[in-house]
């Protein structure tokens, strides 16, 4: 079979008009066309609203974004205000939001009617770590001698901040008083950053902020760090104070406190949006995980590099809502 010139140019615009129309269809994958809404469910100073913060800034100094972030607090009802707000939005690709464990505690403690299957799972950024706290004039050096201290005290005498009510900071608490076989003054703040202040200005005897909500304080010598509320020393080696890292901070269980406590920082989108959104925040989110910024933010943080996406995050996500559960129930936190 002899192949004609005519043939031959028919074949070639044939290919050329396959490859405009797959390098349109390329072109014409989904972004924003108007500034992205970054809803954070906790209030100003606190963990989720640094992250979204940073997350924002950085997205902004490498243009990874043609349309702007703008960070909204809709910290109301224990964040409830921004979870309903983003799951009455179905179908709005211009609106994300950052995640804590109130995705989980806050329905449960309130009754309120948001499940985090409302929402659009995209993907886990990291998992942030508990550190106990005491101001930097306390007489407790070490977690075991805090722990000994609470142990020996009258029930209440100790006062312990923490962000809201029935949320992580309370659960731990509770641990802390199971262990010790005493009660605490549980005293509630709007948000991690407050309850930071409060202990620098010894209102309440410890806390057990994320640690990027204590770090700065830490540094300039006003707080000291105890130990982490994981299962193994933090990886992070650089000194952030003239003798310690966050990686010479002993876990609690090894001062004889049987709590162990993670939390994540993730992002959801609206339900009803469609993969070719969702896959935008996906690329942009490896972009701001692969700039230099991001890897300082983990370290200044000492958060837990875990990131999961798909099927795997939302079978983490599963299984973290029954252990919250079972926390929740254990410590008389669920709503009746």
């Amino acid at each position: 079979m002899t192949t004609t010139k005519s043939s031959r140019r028919g074949l070639r615009g044939t290919l050329l008009a396959v490859a405009t129309a797959c390098a349109s269809f390329a072109a014409a994958a989904w972004e924003p066309t108007k500034p992205i809404e970054f809803v954070v469910p906790a209030g100003t100073g606190g963990g989720a609203d640094q992250m979204a913060r940073f997350i924002q800034g950085v997205a902004a100094k490498n243009n990874l974004t043609k349309q702007p972030i703008v960070v909204v607090n809709k910290s109301g009802g224990a964040g409830a205000e921004g979870f309903l707000n983003v799951k009455e939005d179905k179908g709005n690709p211009h609106k994300i939001i950052i995640t804590l464990s109130n995705l989980f505690t806050t329905p449960l403690a309130t009754g309120v009617p948001f499940n985090w299957r409302d929402l659009t799972p995209v993907q886990m950024l990291a998992l942030d770590q508990f550190v106990l706290w005491v101001n930097a004039e306390s007489p407790y050096k070490t977690a075991k001698e805090y722990f000994d201290a609470v142990k020996a005290g009258n029930p209440n005498q100790f006062k312990m901040g923490g962000t809201g009510s029935k949320q992580e900071d309370q659960i731990i608490t509770v641990m802390l008083e199971k262990a010790a076989g005493k009660k605490m003054t549980y005293i509630p703040f709007k948000g991690g950053g407050d309850v930071a202040v409060q202990l620098v200005g010894k209102h309440i005897d410890s806390t057990v902020n994320n640690p990027i909500e204590a770090e700065s304080h830490w540094r300039a010598g006003k707080l000291r760090a105890l130990c982490v509320f994981d299962k193994d020393r933090l990886p992070y080696k650089d000194k952030v104070t003239a003798t310690q890292a966050w990686g010479d901070l002993p876990p609690c269980t090894s001062a004889g406190i049987p709590a162990e406590y993670v939390m994540l920082r993730g992002i959801f989108m609206p339900p009803g949006v469609t993969p070719d959104q969702t896959k935008y925040y996906l690329d942009l989110f490896a972009k701001v995980r692969a700039t230099p910024e991001w890897k300082e933010f983990m370290n200044k943080g000492a958060f837990r590099q875990t990131a999961l996406s798909g099927q795997e995050f939302f079978d983490w996500l599963g299984k973290n809502e029954q252990m919250h559960r079972t926390l929740m129930k254990e410590a008389g936190f669920i709503a009746q």
